[in-house]
């Protein structure tokens, strides 16, 4: 009885290990992907601010729309130490929305509440319907009327904190996160003495 019991016991040791090291692995693999994503808008945002002085050249924020709603996909980078510093959930435009799961759509149309890839730069600040907010304008084809559209960066109650697995709310096709996170966003975005961009990538 005792031998069967320890080979039980063996035999659980060896699954919880087993497990703990595929999600170790799934988790590099995540994060690898992600830097990897990232490098490549980097190439564009870089080629963007040698061309413009006008642009905060220290900090970035980056969109991956890849990456399902509930787990981190915004991310504050640090251009001069080229890592990521900080990074929160954010909500994509219901009109995004495919009916697959895990597949999107994105368009520049007004009234199609889908978000828009590319690259902004944020503006002002304004009080809004949903508390303080921050003008985005579009540098690409792909969002130039996002002025025109009142896509805006805010914050709204229902986006969780903390990752989840599966999907949260949607947006009308602005970049929309938890308050929370908003307010240390809004720190940066204030704290900078020039604009700062944002790219939104799929």
């Amino acid at each position: 009885m005792k031998k069967i019991l320890f080979l039980v016991f063996v035999l659980v040791a060896i699954l919880i290990v087993y497990f703990f090291i595929s999600d170790k692995k799934e988790i590099a693999n995540t994060t690898s992907e992600t830097d990897k994503r990232i490098e490549n808008q980097l190439k564009d945002v870089r080629k963007l601010l040698a061309t413009n002085t006008s642009y905060n050249k220290r900090i970035a924020f980056f969109i991956d729309m890849k990456i399902p709603s509930g787990k981190n996909r915004f991310f504050v980078y640090d251009l001069k130490e080229n890592k990521i510093i900080d990074q929160g959930l954010v909500a994509h435009g219901s009109g995004s929305e495919t009916g697959v799961k895990g597949k999107l759509k994105f368009s520049n149309v007004p009234n199609s509440l889908s978000t828009s890839l590319g690259k902004y730069y944020i503006g002002n600040h304004y009080k809004g319907k949903f508390g303080k907010a921050y003008k985005l304008y579009g540098l690409d084809k792909t969002n130039s009327n996002a002025f025109k559209r009142d896509i805006v960066f805010h914050y709204y109650y229902d986006v969780p904190y903390k990752e989840k697995d599966g999907y949260i709310c949607n947006s009308y096709g602005c970049p929309m996160v938890n308050k929370k996170y908003f307010q240390r966003i809004a720190k940066i975005i204030d704290s900078s003495e020039s604009d700062i961009l944002m790219s939104i990538y799929y």
